[in-house]
């Protein structure tokens, strides 16, 4: 190649590359390469192992009825399709290295698809070889610059590797998006609150619960990027918490903490952090913790039946359970139950046995874990305009 020559091919391979981040340049990338070996048209194709069936990726300088005409009547007569089968990755070939180009021009399929399209060769390089399929970038050589010569085929093998590369890459990065998508969908249909926060505490997602916490504003609340909480004792935890959950990685976590806070609005609340899995140079504005914040409350969302069936619950002792969790103290449970504060205390004292927990807070706790994860969903009446 000459020095213009080979920036051109420089400037094309970062162009190919940038083809795998952002799909809307994959065809005027596939235009540059046609029209830097030479050719006239390009078209990337898979064909199976079974030989059953082919599926163009990508095109350029073919129109549509030649493409289907290809599909539905040439593929099996395209001498150079399947003969990458055998070939050792990147070879690029030419007709001429099938068959005498006279025999070729004398063929159908050059006759009514290749001619026809103002083409008078075709090259063909493989870009990925697997045990299900061959993906094969196919070149068309227009009638004026005559029939494939060894520049075009070294063109050819030269930009093979990148093209398969890319194309790994641009699958890497859907899946990956994906991935990220479906996740952000579940996080958002579970009703506990998920924070997601960077080294520095900075918040790097919440999900849809956490976020309509920060908007009741009773217990947490954002300001710039950052969690606040509401009450010096709530802030208090919160601190506590994050500063076992963001370490630079060399901490080594001990048991797990769920700590009980209580909003401005008089609602319990359990906070929980966790450390995240990071490399030791992973960028500080990555997420490095996960804050849960589950509300204590006996809705619906609960399973009572569960809370019951494990530790062998009275109805009784259920109910003031459950006003536990809502209310708290002895003098308001009596008065919601209608009972003496003697019979709460006694079947509070039941509860601690049967449960192991010693404080309420950790009957709330308890509770909590009985929670099903999943936000409730509007139903048809309520999404009726």
């Amino acid at each position: 190649m000459t020095i213009l020559q080979a920036n051109r091919f420089s400037s094309l391979v970062g162009e190919i590359y940038d083809a795998a981040a952002d799909p809307a340049l994959r065809s005027g990338v596939l235009e540059q390469v046609s029209n830097f070996v030479g050719g006239c048209a390009a078209t990337i194709l898979s064909r199976d192992a079974a030989r059953l069936s082919i599926e163009i990726h990508q095109h350029f300088g073919t129109e549509s009825r030649f493409r289907q005409l290809y599909r539905d009547r040439y593929v099996e007569q395209d001498p150079l399709l399947d003969r990458h089968l055998d070939l050792a990755a990147e070879q690029t070939i030419g007709v001429t290295d099938i068959m005498p180009h006279a025999e070729f021009l004398a063929t159908s399929f050059y006759r009514e698809w290749v001619e026809p399209q103002g083409a008078i060769d075709l090259a063909t390089v493989a870009i990925e070889k697997s045990d299900v399929r061959t993906t094969i970038l196919q070149v068309l050589r227009h009638r004026s610059r005559g029939t494939v010569d060894e520049p075009m085929r070294e063109r050819m093998r030269l930009l093979a590797p990148h093209i398969q590369r890319s194309r790994i890459m641009g699958r890497q990065i859907r899946a990956r998006s994906h991935t990220v998508d479906d996740l952000a969908d579940v996080l958002d249909g579970l009703s506990t609150a998920i924070c997601l926060l960077d080294a520095d505490g900075r918040v790097v997602h919440a999900n849809a619960a956490c976020r309509e916490l920060f908007v009741d504003g009773s217990l947490l609340s954002m300001v710039g990027d950052r969690i606040v909480a509401r009450n010096t004792q709530t802030d208090k935890i919160f601190r506590s918490l994050f500063e076992i959950a963001a370490d630079d990685g060399t901490h080594v976590p001990g048991p797990r903490r769920i700590e009980l806070v209580t909003s401005a609005a008089g609602q319990h609340y359990l906070l929980c952090a966790s450390p995240l899995k990071r490399e030791r140079l992973q960028p500080r504005d990555s997420a490095a913790a996960v804050l849960l914040v589950q509300r204590a409350t006996m809705a619906p969302s609960l399973v009572p039946d569960a809370i019951a069936s494990a530790f062998r619950l009275t109805p009784s002792e259920l109910r003031v359970l459950m006003a536990i969790v809502e209310i708290g103290g002895v003098p308001d449970i009596a008065a919601k139950l209608g009972i003496a504060e003697t019979t709460v205390k006694t079947h509070l004292g039941r509860l601690f046995e049967k449960t192991g927990a010693g404080r309420q807070a950790d009957l709330v706790k308890i509770a909590a874990g009985f929670s099903a994860p999943f936000a409730p969903r509007a139903s048809s009446n309520d999404d009726a305009v």
